[in-house]
């Protein structure tokens, strides 16, 4: 790729805290056929840190990913991935990426870099200085032990308040397996805040001068963007509202796209009304998404909404902007307070009920006031998973047993029973200074803890608290796509955080017309079934599985938002609903000057999805991916009524055993999952063959 003319600023940043060295490499060189994002951290991984490196230990490097596409004005370009090998893994760690927003991966751009490779393990607490060719590693001693907050706004001080910074908190600091990296003071990675507080490093500051190059003619490119727009939706590419429209054939009550005539930003001045969004205004796309609407769930929502906030580049901003002054005369946070999905709701999942006829109001303060202490403290939720196993071993009397007499005692449960927010500020305090016995259980991997307590089956059966391999949370699995959302959890060592196929399959239009839209990119109108209602396994189920995961790695890569992209629906009736999921090779052809099909762009992909493959069967060291690996739980095939029935997403084992089987004959993997010499010759990786051959995992 080194005919590349812009997209690229061609150099990689690699820091190695040990010796304090600061180096540029040549991302094309090196990197170009990985792209960046997730592409480039798995390729350092693979040739840098040796098999058998756990996720604290010195040798583990950590990738800030940024694609090609970041900082370009592409609709929702600023995704970071950040890939190392991860802690949160049960029974072991392996490669695995927390992927970030905000502005950050733009403003890395403008600095002039790719990407980031961080190694080693700086001597004392550091940051990290990057203000355009200006690197340095800055003493962080008078930062360490500071929450997010404090270590944001003092990096601020000192570089501008244009400088994006990502931070760990004291979750962080501690090794706590489940903590995070915070950019913006509220859009987060996921499980990789440890690493970072393995090696010393308490932040990251970014700033940069410069801008991204295009290398098509600006109006070429600024049509593409006005082209795209019309067909963006809402938040998760949400193509139909969530209540009636003078303009829509359809509508879902599930859907993101929560504007109407009476919906207001009610905490702006004056508050603002979202209106009706006809899909043909380009004006009122930022007015779709009332995320603050949703998320809440009452109208405590709309009533504290100020504005809705998000992502560099981005036009639906999901990130809901609240504003609630309790919060700061009882606890000292700030009355305003940023977040979206997971950042509101997993603080509430804490509490077993809200009791008292203030209860919802109550409800709604944990949420506000959670996520200010999570996002300080650099604490990750894994999806709610780990405060529903607190929850239910609270709720059935086995925290006593568990747990020393001194600390059941210490714990001020009275707060908990009342529903009292007031209880987050021990409970998370806990956690992100592994304090006790409590604090260092729930902070680890999710499954470990849950074996450790002996959390019994009813914790998924009667409750429904359900959770995938290795202590993954329930998140995009069976739940909308039968066998596809199987698999496509079969293939990573957390939650697989893909939404590509479920953009679609929720995306709020009629059944019939999906499958029209489902038979014209995976061949067949049996790629899909209605939620719940699931049919046998057949193989457009496995190419759209596939079609999903290297969508996603795609997404990581470019830096594109896998929240929307890609867009295989629009709102447009005109078009029978038709999105166009041609648009990421459409921006790279002209973003970096290097034409590409839709087709030859996923081949990148696939070679990224390949290369991950290939290091988790290194790191796993079986042969026998099919049934070490990409398992599903129990609950899968013993719980709801008879499979293929409606209502029921219930499976036979035989039919997720012939769902691997289709999926491993599209992927080119052999029936043990393995990828044969042949495919990933294919793909231009001889070398990956060459050396899982030699080891005896070739397929």
């Amino acid at each position: 790729m080194v005919k590349a003319k812009g997209g690229f600023t061609g150099k990689t940043l690699r820091v190695n805290l040990t010796t304090g060295k600061i180096t540029a490499e040549d991302t094309l060189a090196k990197y170009g056929d990985f792209l960046g994002g997730t592409g480039i951290g798995y390729k350092v991984l693979w040739d840098e840190v040796p098999i058998g490196t756990r996720a604290f230990d010195e040798a583990n490097k950590i990738v800030f990913g940024v694609g090609p596409l970041a900082g370009t004005g592409a609709p929702c370009n600023s995704r970071t991935a950040i890939t190392t090998i991860w802690p949160v893994c049960y029974p072991d760690t392996y490669v695995a990426s927390g992927h970030m927003g905000g502005h950050f991966a733009a403003e890395l751009k403008f600095a002039g870099w790719d990407s980031i490779i961080i190694e080693g393990k700086a001597p004392h607490p550091v940051w990290l200085c990057i203000e355009d060719d200006k690197v340095e590693l800055k003493d962080a001693r008078r930062l360490w032990g500071s929450g997010v907050y404090r270590t944001t706004a003092e990096i601020n001080a000192e570089m501008g308040p244009e400088a994006q910074v990502a931070a760990i908190g004291p979750a962080g600091e501690n090794m706590v397996p489940n903590a995070v990296v915070i950019t913006g003071y509220s859009h987060s990675a996921g499980g990789v805040g440890g690493v970072m507080g393995s090696k010393n490093l308490k932040a990251i500051g970014v700033r940069g001068t410069g801008s991204v190059k295009i290398a098509a003619d600006k109006k070429e490119w600024k049509k593409l963007i006005q082209y795209s727009l019309t067909l963006i939706g809402s938040n998760n590419q949400h193509v139909v509202p969530s209540t009636p429209q003078p303009w829509a054939e359809y509508h879902w009550p599930g859907s993101r796209w929560t504007a109407s005539k009476g919906v207001f930003w009610g905490a702006a001045n004056p508050p603002v009304e979202t209106g009706t969004c006809d899909p043909h205004d380009m004006h009122s796309i930022g007015l779709r998404c009332h995320k603050g609407a949703k998320d809440f769930g009452n109208d405590f929502g709309e009533k504290h909404t100020v504005r809705m906030g998000g992502c560099h580049a981005c036009p639906i901003r999901c990130h809901a902007q609240i504003e609630y002054a309790p919060v700061e005369e009882k606890y000292g946070y700030s009355k305003y307070a940023a977040n979206t999905c997971m950042g509101w709701y997993s603080p509430r999942q804490v509490f077993h009920e809200f009791p008292g006829p203030d209860g919802d109001l109550k409800a709604s303060e944990a949420m506000v006031l959670g996520s200010h202490i999570v996002n300080d403290l650099g604490v990750w939720d894994n999806y709610a998973l780990m405060q529903k196993v607190f929850n239910y071993a609270a709720t059935h009397g086995m925290l006593e047993k568990i747990l020393p007499e001194d600390e059941y005692k210490s714990i001020p449960w009275e707060l908990w029973e009342n529903g009292d927010p007031e209880f987050l500020l021990d409970f998370y305090r806990r956690i992100a200074y592994k304090e006790g016995v409590l604090g260092k259980d729930l902070g680890d991997s999710t499954l470990k803890t849950m074996k450790k307590w002996g959390i019994p089956d009813d914790f998924y059966k009667k409750f429904k608290w359900k959770y995938w391999k290795m202590g993954h949370p329930y998140h995009h699995s069976v739940e909308s796509s039968g066998q596809v959302g199987a698999l496509i959890n079969m293939q990573y060592n957390r939650d697989s955080q893909n939404h590509s196929f479920q953009n679609f399959i929720q995306n709020g239009l009629p059944i019939d017309v999906q499958k029209k839209l489902a038979a014209e990119v995976w061949g067949s109108p049996d790629a899909i079934d209605a939620p719940k209602n699931y049919t046998p396994m057949n193989k457009y189920k496995a190419l759209a599985a596939k079609w999903a995961s290297i969508k996603k790695e795609l997404h990581d890569s470019l830096s594109l938002c896998n929240w929307m992209y890609p867009w295989v629906a629009s709102p447009l009736k005109e078009r029978g609903y038709r999105g166009d999921t041609s648009l990421e090779a459409k921006y790279f052809s002209l973003a970096t000057g290097i034409e590409v099909t839709e087709e030859e762009l996923d081949l990148y992909a696939e070679r990224i999805f390949n290369l991950h493959r290939a290091l988790t069967i290194m790191q796993m060291n079986t042969r026998d991916m099919r049934n070490e690996h990409d398992t599903a739980p129990d609950w899968l095939y013993e719980e709801g009524p008879e499979p293929f029935t409606p209502g029921s997403q219930r499976f036979p084992r035989e039919d997720i055993e012939k769902a691997k089987d289709l999926f491993y004959e599209v992927c080119g993997w052999n029936k043990e999952g393995l990828p044969t010499r042949e495919t990933l010759e294919r793909l231009g990786l001889k070398d990956v063959a060459d050396r899982l051959e030699k080891a005896n995992l070739l397929g």
